[in-house]
């Protein structure tokens, strides 16, 4: 795999992780067996690509960037589907996240 596609596989590792925590919300504590079986199914998922961006990328850079998404997507979604509150210093979160994404991709080159 080269360099490109395992980013490619850890950035859509990191958005899948996004709707495995989704799902997990939906799935209610795992008592609604369809929301369950996809929660299953996108874990699954971005195991498997997260494991395939790892063997090509270092550890600590994959491992970061893939949470920095997971929890930059979350936030975002729990916001748009759940009316979670968003508020100056979680926008400040979100931004120091996500610049530390990108230093990260940066600093891989």
């Amino acid at each position: 795999m080269s360099q490109s596609l395992a980013w490619i596989a850890l950035v859509t590792a990191g958005l899948l992780d996004v709707g495995w925590a989704i799902s997990m919300k939906y799935a209610e504590g795992y008592t609604r067996l369809g929301w369950s079986l996809v929660s299953l199914l996108l874990l699954a998922a971005f195991v498997f690509l997260l494991g395939r961006a790892l063997q090509v990328l270092g550890v600590g850079v994959a491992y970061t960037v893939w949470t920095g998404i997971g929890a930059v997507g979350t936030l975002t979604m729990g916001v748009l589907l759940f009316g979670e509150a968003l508020n100056p210093m979680k926008i400040t979160g979100i931004a120091l996240v996500l610049a530390g994404i990108a230093a990260l991709k940066l600093a891989a080159e």
